[in-house]
């Protein structure tokens, strides 16, 4: 423990502070919260959090008291460092004994007050801080088990609906059924909340997945969305389907487009035209999809009905363009090339062709195979979006080859799951899930 804290302050005073909290993050759970706090009072007054600066101080000041723990814990999760919050609330539900009624944040929904300073906190207001913070972390098993275990001190709102998100999180779908049939009528604010898990749980009904290795069906079952590639590469080593990094190409481009079209096909949907959003990189595939489709394409319009709307990746795009897209119009689609799991979009896609953490597309600088089979370093492509575009229908649509351990994912497997999907395309807001679910895959630092 000593070491891992003199490591993450050595790397603090030679000025390195992102590599001072990645060792703090990956270590806290070994390091006592009272002992860390300094170094955290210091990030923090570096980044200018003067709360977490002062809870922080308070805590090393004062060591194993509920109400500091308490207020440092919250402060790291506002600010972000939910691994280092989860062992100073895990103290803190040890030491309080009085439960009274407060909100805390929620994985699909947030609305909480600021505690109070010096006032002692109760066990619920703790435990579902504690929730909150395992939440961030995608530690959804311990967040069911702490839930589980102080059930008879808990309310339904949202209480156990946190049980059952995190149940179904952990892919523990019985119990997420069992427990969502027994809630109370939702009030207010959690009306929305309650409609989108149970809309998972009629998914999960309708086309359950297959293990805790089925990346398509979790997918499914959580965003709505339909994802039609399998990464090639590492499935049986921690990738389980998804991407840490690719080098996009347009040929990938090419294919993940015929993908799409066989997902329409599969599921009879016939779009009326493409909508054109703003970025060069969405343009040219757009543009690319509608004469592929042989249908008209336009700039995106909010309420369009029947439109395809086409994003090579949506953290890319115009936030505002994204927020529009939350409610969909009658009949309308949204296709993401590049999906982000590590950072999802504010939306989810109907369908997208891959995920990956970090993807660099054709037309940004990167590396390339030159023609001698090396590695060399590309110039960005600054074509127009119609030049792009052009490259990608003349690409030739053929998957990557990888190491031949993800499980066969031809046309006919994708076509079977789609047109088992029902309920596709999904109904509601359509705001993105904050977490990978129960499929694990390893990620970049």
């Amino acid at each position: 423990m000593a070491t891992e804290l003199s490591e993450a302050w050595e790397l603090f005073e030679t000025g390195d502070s992102q590599g001072s909290m990645r060792v703090l993050r990956s270590a806290a759970d070994r390091l006592p919260p009272a002992e860390t706090a300094p170094l955290v009072a210091r990030l923090a007054e570096d980044a200018g959090f003067e709360d977490l600066a002062q809870a922080s101080t308070a805590l090393a000041a004062g060591p194993g008291q509920a109400d500091r723990l308490y207020a440092y814990g919250y402060a790291c999760v506002e600010r972000g460092i939910d691994a280092v919050a989860v062992p100073a609330l895990r103290e803190a539900l040890r030491l309080v004994q009085a439960p009274p009624t407060t909100t805390a944040r929620t994985g699909l929904f947030r609305r909480r007050p600021k505690p109070q300073a010096a006032q002692q906190p109760g066990l619920r207001q703790v435990l579902l801080e504690l929730v909150s913070a395992l939440e961030g972390c995608e530690r959804h098993t311990e967040a069911l088990a702490v839930l589980r275990e102080h059930d008879a001190r808990l309310g339904d709102w949202p209480d156990r609906y946190l049980t059952v998100y995190n149940a179904l999180m952990a892919g523990r779908i019985p119990l997420a059924r069992e427990v969502y049939q027994g809630l109370s009528a939702p009030e207010g604010v959690w009306a929305g909340p309650a409609q989108r898990v149970g809309r998972m749980l009629e998914r999960a009904r309708a086309l359950p997945p297959v293990d805790d290795q089925d990346l398509r069906g979790w997918h499914y079952v959580l965003t709505g969305g339909l994802l039609t590639t399998l990464s090639p590469h590492g499935f049986d080593q921690g990738m389980t389907g998804r991407w840490a990094y690719l080098q996009d190409d347009f040929g990938l481009c090419r294919y993940g487009l015929e993908r799409l079209r066989t997902v329409l096909a599969a599921t009879g949907r016939e779009p009326a035209s493409v909508g054109l959003l703003a970025d060069r990189g969405s343009r040219a595939l757009g543009l690319a999809a509608a004469q592929l489709l042989g249908v008209p394409a336009a700039p995106y319009r909010p309420g369009a009905a029947g439109v395809l709307v086409v994003a090579y990746d949506l953290n890319e795009c115009d936030p505002a363009e994204v927020a529009q897209l939350n409610e969909r119009a009658q009949g309308q689609l949204l296709f993401e090339h590049a999906t982000c799991w590590t950072d999802p979009p504010a939306v989810t896609a109907d369908v997208s062709t891959l995920l990956g953490q970090i993807v660099s597309a054709p037309w940004e600088p990167g590396l390339r195979c030159g023609e001698d089979g090396e590695p060399q370093e590309a110039e960005p492509d600054r074509r127009s979006a119609e030049e792009l575009a052009g490259a990608v229908l003349a690409a030739s649509p053929t998957a990557p080859e990888g190491d031949g351990r993800t499980p066969p994912d031809t046309d006919d497997v994708l076509t079977a799951f789609a047109a088992r999907a029902v309920g596709w395309p999904a109904a509601g807001p359509r705001d993105g899930v904050r977490s990978a679910g129960p499929v694990r895959s390893s990620r970049f630092a």
